[in-house]
């Protein structure tokens, strides 16, 4: 396998794994309250270890779910806006599938995700960025400028300079 080869394999594998992370973050975020009873309920199972290795987790779901319930009874229309997160986590992963497909040509979707999640973990000093994430690495631009100048890559006819056509 050439190195060409390797790199564009090993960023349609991140750029998967992402994807699947979306979806599922999106799918789970639609039913929070039936969720969160359940993952209380199997805390406080006779089979489940977490009381005794864990009582601060079971405490603090258990909070999390009262908070959820009330909410949910007081003012049902706030669980609107996690309905329109888990759609938005959805839609984000469909566009994803242009970078999958080709990401030299389609590196500005990533560029955004970037930006959007940099933006995003940069109010929060505690999800400060890691330079070795994953994310950071597939988009890296010398790795995507590396793959735009080899010509068996190119997605435009020979001789032109336009890549992006």
């Amino acid at each position: 396998m050439s190195e060409r080869a390797a790199l564009l394999r090993g960023i349609r594998v991140w750029l998967a794994v992402f994807v699947v992370c979306l979806v599922l973050s999106g799918v789970t975020a639609f039913p929070l309250v039936t969720e969160l009873h359940w993952l209380e309920d199997l805390l406080e199972s006779s089979a489940s270890p977490a009381p005794e290795h864990m009582p601060a987790l079971v405490e603090w779901v258990a909070r999390v779910r009262e908070g959820l319930d009330a909410t949910d009874e007081q003012y049902p229309f706030v669980l609107y806006g996690t309905d329109w997160l888990a759609f938005a986590h959805l839609v984000i992963a469909v566009a994803f599938y242009g970078p999958y497909r080709d990401p030299v040509r389609n590196i500005w979707v990533v560029e955004f995700g970037m930006i959007a999640w940099r933006r995003n973990h940069s109010a929060r000093p505690d999800l400060r960025p890691d330079p070795g994430h994953p994310l950071l690495v597939v988009g890296d631009r010398h790795v995507l400028r590396r793959l735009r100048r080899d010509p068996a890559v190119r997605p435009c006819a020979a001789g032109s300079s336009d890549w992006r056509r």
